[in-house]
């Protein structure tokens, strides 16, 4: 005799039982928001799990941490470490002369070159006894507040995937550093941006919005960017003749449409962040206008960062920005220093001289007013300042004539100040000739996991599901922070 469905009786209160357990676990993912589709009321419209709160709402940290908001001048092209801040004395003896290094860059692997003797001075500052060069006069004043790093090294010699690696983690890019910070700590002011990018004046870096991008993150944790010349953001005010109810009704009709649309779409982080941008700009409306408004700073502030000067307006302009908004609970400001100029970079393949006197020359204000301004307001403490670029630059020369100098991705220096950080410290050294570090090397996924720990962030521990994997900022292998610069 046949049985039900051609099986047994245990089978079937087997396999029923096993489909009233998964009634329930849909249930329970569809109330952490886990399905594509939520449950709606009768009416078809009214959800019957509320959505999540808002994903920038401020989140305690995992950890202890000093740094609330962080500000990275990003100098890219690659600034010459043995230029600037890795004194090298040997090269000054042996400029012109063929030596036996390895060196790998855009000249392609090479075991010999002609050394370039640094083209600046250096002296020693501070406390601490810190040696820079004559390019830095203003930021050398500031050594024992800095920690300095000079053995770094990358996975890419290579522009693009260079800066997705020191922004992302990896050399194909993925969730920024600005990302991460926001999507383990929030944003403390909901009317700002919590990850802002300035650029310069002549465009961005290589791989463009693939430096700020949230990867595979939810589009709300993305780099937010102000404009370089002009006012930062575009029609903050109301259209004439639009009153501020008139809008807000707008908006809420808006809202309803999206949000009804966004019900059948669960989890499309692109939809999401579009409906949470318009909300964002509304509120925006109110606060941005103060924020981004530099005509009540002081006379006397403005020198400190040299926005009095035709050299160094631009940049002092955007790193006093940075101050207002970290100032005002913004969490994550990613400054870019490189355009302006023919080479539009810090990549020296041409004439060093040139391209570092004039890119140092209309950041080294900025940067020191950056510093002093900080301190004098108490928010260095709190506040994490990193400089830096993606790489730093070979001892020897790339051409058989010139003074340009080829990508080094084996040993470069940044340094870091502020919020979570040893003032007057150095760590790891590079070669007689800077280049390659020797001692105490640290891969950019160490300085990321130090910017983690700063903000009270466990970087082995922070983590995003993706892929079958819970992905970190430093890798499924983790890493560990450098604890000797470390508070």
């Amino acid at each position: 005799m046949n049985t039900f469905c051609g099986r047994t009786r245990r089978e079937f209160l087997w396999q029923a039982g096993g489909a009233f357990t998964s009634v329930a676990l849909a249930g329970m993912l569809a109330k952490d928001g886990f399905l594509g589709k939520q449950a709606l009321a009768f009416d078809g419209t009214t959800p019957l799990v509320k959505p999540s709160g808002n994903p920038l709402g401020a989140k305690p940290s995992m950890l202890p941490g000093k740094a609330k908001s962080v500000i990275f001048v990003f100098c890219y092209g690659g600034p010459s470490h043995i230029d600037t801040y890795d004194y090298k004395p040997d090269l000054f003896k042996y400029d012109g002369q063929t030596v036996k290094v390895k060196t790998k860059g855009r000249g392609g692997d090479k075991s010999e070159g002609r050394v370039v003797g640094p083209k600046w001075k250096f002296r020693q500052y501070g406390q601490c006894g810190a040696w820079v060069s004559d390019l830095f006069p203003h930021t050398a004043q500031c050594v024992d507040d800095m920690a300095f790093v000079k053995s770094m090294y990358a996975d890419s010699p290579i522009h693009g995937s260079a800066m997705l690696m020191m922004n992302s983690g990896k050399v194909l890019g993925g969730p920024a550093l600005g990302s991460w910070a926001n999507y383990g700590l929030g944003t403390v002011n909901q009317n700002l941006p919590g990850f802002v990018v300035m650029l310069d004046s002549a465009g961005g870096p290589i791989s463009g919005a693939k430096n700020w991008s949230s990867g595979y993150m939810p589009a709300i944790y993305q780099g937010t960017v102000l404009r370089g010349e002009g006012p930062p953001i575009l029609d903050l005010a109301n259209p004439e003749g639009r009153s501020d109810g008139l809008q807000r009704a707008m908006l809420d009709r808006v809202k309803l449409w999206n949000s009804r649309h966004a019900l059948l779409r669960s989890g499309n982080t692109e939809l999401e962040s579009r409906i949470e941008s318009y909300e964002l700009a509304y509120r925006m409306q109110s606060t941005a206008p103060e924020a981004v408004d530099l005509s009540g700073e002081s006379k006397e502030t403005k020198e400190l960062y040299g926005c009095d000067q035709e050299r160094t307006r631009e940049f002092g302009d955007k790193l006093l920005l940075a101050r207002r908004l970290v100032e005002r609970g913004v969490r994550f400001v990613q400054v870019y220093a490189g355009g302006g100029h023919n080479d539009e970079s810090w990549d020296a393949h041409g004439d060093l001289k040139q391209n570092h006197d004039f890119h140092a020359g209309r950041t080294d204000k900025p940067v020191a007013g950056l510093l002093k301004d900080l301190k004098r307001r108490g928010l260095l403490d709190e506040t994490l300042v990193i400089w830096g670029g993606e790489f730093g630059r070979q001892p020897t020369a790339e051409y058989a004539q010139g003074t340009g100098r080829d990508h080094n991705s084996y040993g470069f220096t940044m340094w870091m100040a502020g919020g979570g950080i040893k003032g007057g410290t150095t760590v790891g050294y590079t070669d007689e000739l800077g280049s390659i570090g020797v001692d105490k090397r640290f891969h950019v996924k160490d300085l990321h996991a130090t910017v983690l720990a700063c903000m009270g962030l466990d970087p082995n521990h922070l983590t995003y599901f993706y892929a079958g994997l819970d992905q970190k900022l430093v890798g499924v292998e983790g890493a560990e922070p450098i604890r000797e610069i470390m508070a």
